[in-house]
């Protein structure tokens, strides 16, 4: 209650439901990575808002999950820039792997997966995020195979671009403005 009480405190009085996200966040983390309906009832009750807009901004989010999750809890985004880079491919490489299917959990409570919207590093995709933390990149059926297989086995995988790339440094390698100009044509200034 400390906790919650300490995020209520960062907002003007009358305006305590600003803290809904915080204290969805911190209850998440207490019920092992996801949300209990009874918990969602309590934030609404603490805040003094109704219990439908907590659900609500609840079920907004993909970072708040309304179920138990596997050990590796894989968010795959699958959004344009994902999906042209060869998503679809990475997810039925995961799904035949795991056994499961996308919103699914593994038997032995090892992995889910869920669909979500824009990871936000579209320039290295296709892309997973790792129990909301780590984001493998560059993804292609084969290498995240290589990635699942390493988590199974309790390895942590290398996070980041799975081909070697640096940062968001493009396909073909580093370029620089300079240089582009020059192969257009454009005199230097």
């Amino acid at each position: 209650m400390k906790k919650a009480e300490a995020h209520i405190a960062k907002y003007p009085k009358g305006k305590q439901a600003s803290a809904v996200m915080p204290l969805l966040d911190l209850a998440q983390t207490q019920h092992d990575g996801w949300i209990p309906e009874a918990a969602m009832e309590e934030i609404g009750r603490i805040l003094d808002m109704p219990r439908i807009k907590v659900f609500e901004v609840a079920t907004f989010y993909t970072m708040y999950n309304l179920q138990p999750k596997g050990e590796h809890h894989l968010q795959l985004c699958t959004t344009t820039p994902c999906w042209l880079s060869g998503s679809a491919e990475v997810v039925k490489a995961c799904e035949k792997h795991l056994g499961i299917k996308m919103g699914e959990t593994t038997a032995d409570g090892l992995f889910s997966m869920s669909d979500v919207e824009c990871l936000g590093a579209c320039v290295n995709a296709p892309v997973i995020q790792h129990n909301g933390d780590d984001l493998y990149e560059d993804l292609t059926p084969k290498n995240v195979i290589e990635v699942l297989d390493g988590l199974k086995s309790g390895k942590k995988p290398k996070h980041g671009s799975q081909t070697g790339r640096t940062t968001s440094m493009g396909v073909k390698g580093a370029t620089c403005l300079h240089e582009l100009a020059e192969k257009a044509g454009v005199k230097k200034c």
